[in-house]
């Protein structure tokens, strides 16, 4: 079935979209040398892992394995480059992302001759993985792996794309693994298909932009392919595939195209690094047969860096992280009232600890969002609520939160028996979670209500205060601070006024309040 969703051709007159924009080489020049790294001599596939291990830049090969096609990594293990690729700020992507989900994508079919990723085409015995520079990614993982494949697949049910990202394990020339263990919308159409003995149509894009990444990650009921092209901010060209029906991004670097075989989940795959940066044991899973592989002429190849040691600078974690802030702060919409930042944080796998940033209005609030965040995904296990004061983005901000503003017997709430993510190791084989927040929030003030001085940010000094024709002057005038003495004469220095109070101590009763203000007796 084709897409029930309303799509334009060039075919009917639609204007052709501009094919080059979102394209990933184009991106990649984009980026200085800060944020790439090149390598234009020839390097061994067998060293490229480790080349991308924990670095935080982009990685680009111009010569993997001594061929002619380049090959780029972690190009979206930053939330500097993913705020670049939205045309934004890392402070401002999440809003950006937010603002543009609010709008109908829009989609645009183009002939073959028009689509950029069709510029070659292979097929037959002429299409065969090991001619593409797919790399060995962890020392225990079962095959070399495709990492930075997006998949789509019409649901039947609806005649709506599903989008998403799954790894391909390399088996031969024309078959590879296809990891389809954990729930999710792929898994339930595979599995309808193969109980009805049917093939299921699936085509993976290789080489893509990181908006299109951002988009395979959201889990938002729609037609998947229309909510990339939402993503984008701009009409999306797509293209029917060569070998099935399915339509794909035109400006792709790379399409795989292929099946999966009615067998469904028949075959072993794994082991792999994953996500969470242990490995994933052999499982069994669907197999996908390659009949095409489209690409352009001057194609590059994508992989993408996933588990180790520093996952905060891995394209899954920053990716899961940006798809579970969208998701928090949708659930957050409706449990509480001013919400003013959501961070999930990568070192965690993008998904396993939340913060977030609220004004309370009434008691309580911050409980209900931490409610609302443990019901609204399966991956959080933790969610940290703190006042608008403090910094999400900031480690030293949040543990120091953490270390003054909780008490573990009054402000911790565990939730057991929830639905886990399988691959957590802390499980050890169970299959319920438990989840923990902690609501890092200063005591609720009443209206008019002032917050004591033992809770009060320090500051440096800003010499505001009114200004009087002497210090016996303002004091007469009221309890005063030090600083307000100072502004009062507009005093540079300070130590004038330390010897003023003493001198006047001598004639005139000088008290202290319980802020430490000076005053007259």
């Amino acid at each position: 079935m084709r897409p029930t969703t309303k799509i334009s051709s060039t075919a009917q007159g639609a204007p052709l979209p501009d094919l080059e924009r979102f394209r990933l080489r184009r991106f990649l020049e984009a980026l200085d040398d800060s944020e790439v790294e090149r390598h234009e001599a020839p390097v061994d596939l067998a060293d490229v892992a480790a080349m991308m291990e924990g670095n935080p830049r982009a990685v680009w090969f111009m010569r993997p394995g001594s061929g002619d096609i380049s090959l780029a990594g972690s190009v979206a293990a930053s939330r500097t480059r993913l705020a670049r690729a939205f045309d934004t700020t890392p402070a401002q992507l999440l809003d950006v992302v937010r603002e543009r989900l609010r709008v109908k994508g829009q989609l645009v079919e183009v002939t073959r001759d028009e689509a950029p990723v069709q510029q070659v085409v292979l097929t037959g015995d002429d299409c065969d993985f090991t001619a593409l520079p797919v790399h060995l990614q962890h020392h225990l993982d079962g095959a070399p792996y495709i990492s930075a494949s997006i998949d789509f697949a019409v649901d039947p049910q609806t005649g709506w794309t599903n989008v998403g990202i799954r790894r391909l394990m390399l088996r031969g020339r024309r078959t590879a693994g296809v990891d389809l263990v954990a729930p999710s919308d792929l898994r339930a159409i595979s599995i309808a298909h193969s109980k009805r003995g049917e093939r299921l149509p699936i085509a993976f894009a290789v080489g893509t932009h990181p908006v299109d990444h951002v988009g395979a990650t959201m889990r938002i009921p729609a037609d998947e392919l229309e909510l990339v092209a939402a993503l984008r901010g701009a009409p999306m060209g797509v293209v029917k595939c060569v070998t099935n029906d399915l339509l794909v991004p035109a400006d792709a670097e790379f399409i795989l195209e292929g099946y999966l075989d009615e067998r469904g989940h028949a075959e072993p795959e794994g082991p792999y690094g994953e996500f969470l940066g242990y490995y994933g044991g052999v499982k069994t899973n669907p197999v996908f047969h390659l009949t095409a592989i489209t690409h352009r002429r001057d194609a590059v190849f994508q992989t993408c860096t996933i588990g180790g040691k520093t996952m905060s600078r891995t394209d899954t974690a920053q990716l899961a992280a940006l798809r579970t802030e969208v998701t928090v702060w949708r659930a957050l919409e409706t449990a509480v009232r001013e919400v003013k930042a959501v961070y999930a944080s990568p070192a965690t796998g993008g998904m396993f600890n939340v913060r977030i940033a609220m004004q309370q209005r009434v008691p309580g609030e911050a409980r209900n969002a931490i409610a609302a965040v443990f019901a609204s995904l399966a991956n959080v296990k933790h969610v940290f609520v703190v006042d608008t004061d403090i910094d999400v983005f900031s480690e030293e901000q949040m543990d120091w939160a953490l270390a003054t503003r909780f008490q573990a017997d009054r402000d911790l709430m565990v939730q057991g028996g929830m639905r886990a993510m399988p691959l957590d190791p802390s499980l050890h084989g169970a299959h319920q979670t438990a989840k923990a927040g902690f609501d890092l929030t200063l005591p609720l003030l009443r209206p008019g209500e002032v917050r004591s001085l033992e809770h009060r940010v320090p500051t440096p000094p800003a010499y505001a205060g009114a200004r009087f024709d002497s210090l016996e002057a303002a004091l007469a005038d009221g309890p005063k601070h030090f600083v307000d003495l100072m502004a009062a004469t507009g005093t540079r220095d300070g130590r004038e006024i330390v010897r003023w109070l003493e001198d006047i101590a001598r004639t005139r009763t000088l008290l202290r309040d319980d802020e430490g203000r000076y005053r007259f007796d």
